[in-house]
């Protein structure tokens, strides 16, 4: 048995053994807030048996392992539902730009940094990232909240929205505005904020498939200290591309989040096309077949890029088109598991898993694909960065950001 497979072995005797308490079965019917301390504890036992921040160093708490440990180890985990989504974005993102870009030369604030990695790593702390603007869309550039200098430190305001998890982070990555005399791209700054702060004002948003994980955020005067800055002055956009390209990867799996393919596969023996289980029509073993390639090559595509930066290297554009085409895929697949089932489709239930309910699954699919960049911003992307189109027409380019009708 190779060191891989005795690492999956490992990691499906823990899933195995925390199911029962923690799996899909055993949160049935729990409130969001049940769901979440539920979660907490899973993920700190996780933590403890060695199986959170798996490729993460050591020296700021995680297990100095590879990032084939750790797909191997997240392949096995979506099997079983375990309460994690609280916690993806935190550990997917934020943290991680935390430790590449906030560590900085104080050995104190190093340690603080540390123990926040530590803490988010055990579930007791979550960070969530506040990017998007109503203003905004999908240009992160014109992003309109400001921060202002202000003695040693700086004053924030302005507001983000679709923040996922909000209103349970203890704290959050931010860009925002610094300068806006210079061209858009040039005049933003990286932070990290308190959203306990004093200003900083949290209010969930409802959705159609009932759920309230995404919030608006409104900052009043928050005070922002420069040593919670993580970038250069007016180099906030490069940072904000690197936590970007890292969403590309962790902000969606080959199944969009959504279902496994084995649930639908389960559903066509159950279900019947003409007196005859769905399994059998020609129509529906194609989408299954296609499915399975295209989850198989955008797989090849995540795991080619965690072993490039095993090398060394930075992930490529290609997390556009893993993001563009699953959840796009997982849209169509709920789709036709609803019709497959006919008028049992239609029964909706306000509590089901967009990873396990096909109803839940379709009706927040769009919401996919917008999150982290709109499937229009993907196209541009591969086609610029993958493909080496010409750029579309920006008539905003090189104009400075105060010089931009609104």
């Amino acid at each position: 048995m190779s060191d891989l497979e005795a690492y999956r072995a490992g990691a499906r005797a823990f899933l195995e053994a925390m199911a029962p308490t923690y799996g899909r079965d055993a949160r049935a019917g729990n409130s969001v807030e049940q769901d979440l301390a539920l979660g907490r504890k899973y993920q700190a036992l996780k933590y403890e048996a060695g199986f959170a921040g798996i490729n993460w160093p050591r020296e700021i708490g995680g297990q100095g392992l590879g990032h084939l440990e750790k797909i191997t180890f997240d392949a096995e985990e979506m099997r079983f539902g375990m309460p994690t989504a609280f916690f993806s974005i935190s550990l997917g993102m934020p943290v991680p730009i935390l430790i590449r870009y906030g560590m900085g030369e104080n050995r104190e604030h190093s340690a603080w940094v540390k123990e926040r990695v530590v803490k988010a790593l055990r579930g007791e702390e979550i960070w969530c990232q506040l990017f998007s603007e109503p203003a905004g869309g999908s240009d992160l550039a014109g992003l309109r909240t400001r921060a202002e200098p202000d003695g040693n430190g700086w004053r924030m305001n302005g507001q983000k929205i679709w923040t996922s998890w909000a209103q349970y982070s203890d704290y959050g990555v931010i860009v925002v505005r610094t300068d806006p005399s210079v061209e858009k791209h040039k005049g933003l700054t990286y932070f990290w904020v308190d959203m306990k702060a004093k200003g900083v004002e949290v209010r969930p948003i409802k959705l159609a498939g009932g759920d309230n994980h995404v919030n608006e955020v409104f900052f009043d005067d928050v005070r922002l200290e420069d040593s919670q800055r993580m970038s250069p002055v007016g180099g906030g956009f490069g940072v904000a591309l690197a936590t970007l390209m890292i969403e590309r990867y962790t902000a969606t799996d080959s199944a969009g989040f959504g279902p496994h393919l084995d649930r639908f596969v389960k559903l066509a023996h159950e279900v019947e096309i003409n007196g005859r289980p769905a399994i059998e029509d020609a129509r529906v073993r194609s989408q299954i077949a296609r499915n399975h390639a295209m989850r198989a090559g955008l797989d090849s595509i995540t795991s080619r890029a965690f072993q490039m930066m095993m090398a060394g290297m930075e992930p490529g554009p290609e997390g556009s088109l893993q993001k563009l085409v699953s959840v796009r895929s997982r849209q169509k697949l709920s789709e036709l598991a609803l019709d497959l089932q006919g008028s049992a489709g239609l029964a909706f239930d306000p509590h089901g898993s967009v990873k396990d309910n096909w109803g839940a699954s379709w009706l927040n699919a769009p919401t996919g694909r917008i999150a982290g960049g709109s499937d229009e911003v993907l196209l541009n992307t591969i086609a610029e960065r993958v493909l080496g189109l010409p750029q579309d027409h920006r008539p905003d380019k090189g104009v400075p950001f105060n010089k931009i009708p609104a």
